[in-house]
C-alpha cells in the first residue's frame, strides 16, 4: 500500500481553505446578485436611464479592474513576504500598496473630472440627449467613488492575503446593503433619476473605504497600516507590485475593450440578439460564480507557498484548488441547469429570444465545466508565483484573435449570429488552457522571483 504522505506541516489545513473560500463565494454571489437588482432598479427610470447609467459603468468598470489588478500586485508581494516568514518586509508592502493605490486614484478621478467631456462625447459618440444627461449626471457623482473603491480593493486583498476573507465578505454585504437600499429609497421613494443610483454607489464605496481603514488599523492584525500621514514611497516595493499589477491590468482592460467591441456586433443582429446577450451575460455570471471566487482564494495559497520556496506546496495546493473548482461550478451549472425553464419565464422573452438564451446557456454551462477552470484558475497560480507577464502575453493575443476575430467570422460571416459570438468565446477558453498548462507543466514560472 503507498503510504501516506504527512501534510501537517502544510500552511493551510481543509479548516483555512474552508473559511478562506466560503466567505468568498458570498462575496461574489452578493457582488452579482447586487448588480442585477441594481439593473432592475433603474430599469423603472426609463430605457434612457438605463443606457446612460451602461455606458458609464463601463468607463467605471475599466478603471476598477486597473485597481483591482495593482490589489493582486500588492497582494502576490506582500503574500510571498508572509511565506517566507518576512512579516516586517509583508507590512511594509501592504502600506505601500494602500499609500500609492490612493494616491493614484486621486490622480484617477481628477482626469476623470478634466476629461468629463471628452469621455461624454469622445468615447460615447452621438447619443440622444436624455442618454447624455443621465450619463453626465451619473458620471459626475460617480466619479467621486474611485479613490474609496480603490482603497476597499487595496484594503480587501490586503485582508485576504492574511487569509482572512471574512473581513472582506462583511464589509461586502454592507456596502452592497447599502446600495441596494439607497437605490430603492431614491427610485422608488423619491422618484429619483440616475441620481438615485450614483448616490448609493458613492455613500457606499465611502463607507466601505472608512471600513477597511479602520480595520487595517488594529496593529493586532499580522498586516496592519501604520498610524501615520507621512508617505514615503519605497521604489523598489512598488516596482515589484507593479510587476504584477501592470500586465495583470492591461489584460483586465483590453478583455473589457473586447466585451465592448463584441457588444456592438451583436447589436448588428437585431433586437432579439442584443436580449438574448443581456441575459446570458446576467446568468453566466453565476455560472463561473464559485470559479471567480476561488482564483481569489488561489492568489492567497500559493503566493504564500512560493514566498516558503515549497514548490510541493505550490503543486499540492494548485491541484486541490483545480479540483474544489470543478465540482463547485459543475454543482452550481447543474441547479442553474434545471431552473433554465424558471429563469426563462422571469425574464418574458420571446420564443426566438427564450430558444436562443437557452442554446448559449447550454452550450455555455458545458464550457465552464469543462474548461473554464483551467483557462481561468490556473492562471491565477502563475501569476500569485511572479509570472503575470506571461499570463498577459497569452490572454491578449488570444482574446483578440479568437474570441473577437472569430466572433466576426463566426458570427457574422458564417451567419451563426450571437450564437457565433459565444462559441468563438469557448474557443479563446481553449486556447487559453492548452497554452497556460504548458506553461504550468514546463516549470519555467518557477524560476521568476518577485521578491
Amino acid at each position: 500500500m503507498k503510504e501516506k504522505k504527512d501534510r501537517s506541516h502544510y500552511l493551510f489545513d481543509n479548516k483555512a481553505l474552508t473559511a478562506l473560500i466560503i466567505p468568498l463565494i458570498i462575496e461574489q454571489f452578493l457582488a452579482v446578485l447586487v448588480g442585477m437588482a441594481d439593473s432592475i432598479m433603474i430599469a423603472n427610470v426609463g430605457e434612457a436611464a438605463v443606457s446612460g447609467v451602461s455606458l458609464v459603468d463601463q468607463v467605471m468598470l475599466l478603471i476598477i479592474n486597473l485597481f483591482g489588478a495593482l490589489a493582486t500586485g500588492g497582494a502576490v508581494v506582500a503574500g510571498q513576504y508572509l511565506g517566507r516568514q518576512k512579516t516586517e518586509e509583508a507590512d511594509k508592502a501592504a502600506n505601500q500598496l494602500i499609500w500609492f493605490i490612493t494616491i493614484l486614484a486621486i490622480g484617477v478621478m481628477v482626469v476623470v473630472y478634466i476629461g468629463k467631456d471628452f469621455i461624454l462625447h469622445g468615447i460615447f459618440g452621438q447619443i440622444e440627449e436624455d442618454v447624455m444627461g443621465y450619463a453626465n449626471t451619473y458620471l459626475l457623482i460617480v466619479a467621486a467613488s474611485i479613490p474609496f473603491i480603490a482603497l476597499y480593493n487595496g484594503g480587501a486583498a490586503i485582508f485576504r492575503t492574511m487569509g482572512n476573507s471574512k473581513i472582506t465578505m462583511t464589509v461586502s454585504l454592507i456596502m452592497n446593503a447599502i446600495n441596494v437600499v439607497g437605490n430603492a429609497i431614491l427610485i422608488y421613494g423619491f422618484q429619483c433619476g440616475a441620481e438615485g443610483v450614483a448616490i448609493p454607489t458613492l455613500v457606499s464605496r465611502m463607507t466601505a473605504a472608512v471600513l477597511i481603514t479602520v480595520l487595517l488599523l488594529n496593529e493586532k492584525q499580522v498586516l496592519h497600516l501604520q498610524k501615520t500621514l507621512k508617505y514615503r514611497p519605497e521604489k523598489d516595493t512598488i516596482k515589484r507590485i507593479l510587476g504584477i499589477g501592470i500586465p495583470n491590468g492591461l489584460e483586465n482592460s483590453m478583455f473589457q475593450l473586447g466585451k465592448i467591441l463584441v457588444l456592438s456586433l451583436v447589436s448588428t443582429f437585431g433586437t432579439y440578439a442584443i436580449a438574448a446577450n443581456a441575459v446570458s451575460n446576467v446568468v453566466a455570471s453565476f455560472q463561473i460564480l464559485p470559479g471567480m471566487a476561488i482564483s481569489l482564494a488561489v492568489t492567497t495559497v500559493i503566493s504564500r507557498c512560493v514566498g516558503a520556496k515549497d514548490y510541493e506546496q505550490v503543486s499540492y495546493y494548485t491541484k486541490k484548488l483545480l479540483a474544489i473548482s470543478y465540482v463547485c461550478i459543475f454543482i452550481t451549472n447543474a441547479i442553474i441547469y434545471f431552473a433554465l425553464p424558471t429563469i426563462m419565464r422571469a425574464y418574458h422573452l420571446s420564443a426566438k429570444t427564450a430558444r436562443v438564451t437557452e442554446d448559449i446557456l447550454v452550450f455555455h454551462s458545458i464550457s465552464c465545466m469543462i474548461i473554464w477552470t483551467i483557462a481561468f484558475t490556473l492562471p491565477s497560480a502563475l501569476r500569485a508565483a511572479g509570472d503575470a507577464k506571461t499570463s498577459m502575453m497569452i490572454s491578449i493575443p488570444s482574446m483578440w484573435i479568437f474570441r473577437i476575430g472569430f466572433s466576426y467570422i463566426l458570427g457574422k460571416y458564417f451567419g451563426m449570429g450571437v450564437f457565433g459570438v459565444w462559441v468563438a468565446m469557448i474557443i479563446d477558453w481553449v486556447v487559453r488552457a492548452v497554452l497556460f498548462t504548458i506553461r504550468y507543466c514546463g516549470g519555467k514560472w518557477k524560476e521568476i522571483r518577485t521578491i
